[in-house]
Order: structure tokens, then C-alpha cells, then sequence
């Protein structure tokens, strides 16, 4: 298995030794918009870095991590919960394709997810007039297990239930990631 430490060059690490970092972006996406901003992020964090899916990101993919972001889309206005993807299962309603439903929510990967002493953020996708946010709940778990928050948490806009993401939002996300780059440094 390949190893996931990589080198963070960044203008204050010109110079000097840096430290080697593990860094893992975790993911529920429904729709593929959430997946495709958690690849965005890894890009900008480094080559090394790497976007999983709840089901991949097992206790063996993110042992050690020095980081973790973890993001889901916002779903009844909150982080999305097993009734929720329940309903959505039985009753998905127009959409242009059916959600993936094939990995854990990141609800119960959080539930799960073994103590830690890395550092962490959170991330989500929503539609720009959400009331609600599932960006304190992913935070919450995440220190739950012992990993700190690095950065305040991050939105995504998508122009749908279903997407797509507005324009500039995978940019925005690659120039975060390599943001979460300094503030670890």
C-alpha cells in the first residue's frame, strides 16, 4: 500500500525542512457534487493527498492522518441522517439521475471513526439560501474523536438539489485546500 506522507512546500517552508503530512478528505455525495469539490481540495492540498469516500476512508486509509476535511452536501437542512437517505432511497422525486447510496453517510463514518490526534475541517455543499448547515455537526465529530479544528469550515454552492455546482466552486475549493496547505504549517 502506498504511503500517503508527503512534502508541503509552501513559501514558509522555502528554506527550511518541513515535516512530512498525511492528509485525507472524506466524503458522502449523493450527487457527485460533494466528491467532485472533495477531489478539488485534495488537488489543492497536494498530489499526495486523497479524497475517500466513507467507504473507502476505512481505519487503515486515515490512521495517522495529520489532516482530515470532511464534507457532505446539506440535506433537510442539516448533515444528511439515515432517515433522510432512507427517503430519499424510497422516494428520490425528479431528479436526473438516482443518488448513490452505496456508501455510509458521513453521519455514521463520523459515529465511527476511531480517536485521532490529528488536525480537521469541514466542508459542505448546499444550495446558497440553506437556513440550515451540516458543516457544526461534521466539526463536532471530528473533535469528538480528537482531531482540532485548522480552519473554519467551508461552503459549496450548488445551483440545484441536485447540482450542478455554481461556477468558480471547484476553483474555490482547489485554493482552500492548498489554504489548509499553510495553516498546518
Amino acid at each position: 500500500m502506498a504511503s500517503w506522507r508527503f512534502k508541503c512546500v509552501t513559501p514558509k517552508a522555502i528554506g527550511r525542512k518541513v515535516n512530512a503530512m498525511k492528509a485525507v478528505v472524506v466524503y458522502e455525495s449523493l450527487w457527485g457534487n460533494t466528491a467532485a469539490i472533495a477531489r478539488a481540495i485534495a488537488e489543492g492540498i497536494g498530489a499526495e493527498a486523497r479524497a475517500l469516500s466513507t467507504a473507502e476512508a476505512t481505519g487503515t486509509a486515515i490512521a495517522d492522518a495529520d489532516l482530515i476535511v470532511a464534507g457532505a452536501p446539506v440535506l433537510a437542512f442539516s448533515l444528511p441522517s439515515e432517515r433522510i437517505r432512507e427517503s430519499i432511497r424510497v422516494n428520490p422525486g425528479k431528479v436526473p439521475a438516482p443518488p448513490d447510496l452505496s456508501h455510509p453517510s458521513l453521519r455514521s463514518w463520523l459515529d465511527a471513526l476511531p480517536e485521532g490526534h490529528g488536525r480537521s475541517t469541514a466542508f459542505e455543499t448546499r444550495i446558497w439560501w440553506s437556513p440550515g448547515g451540516a458543516t457544526a455537526a461534521i466539526v463536532r465529530g471530528l473533535e469528538r474523536a480528537g482531531y482540532r479544528t485548522v480552519a473554519k469550515a467551508r461552503r459549496f454552492i450548488v445551483t440545484g438539489r441536485c447540482g450542478p455546482l455554481r461556477d468558480g466552486e471547484l476553483e474555490r475549493a482547489r485554493l482552500w485546500g492548498a489554504e489548509l496547505v499553510q495553516a498546518m504549517a
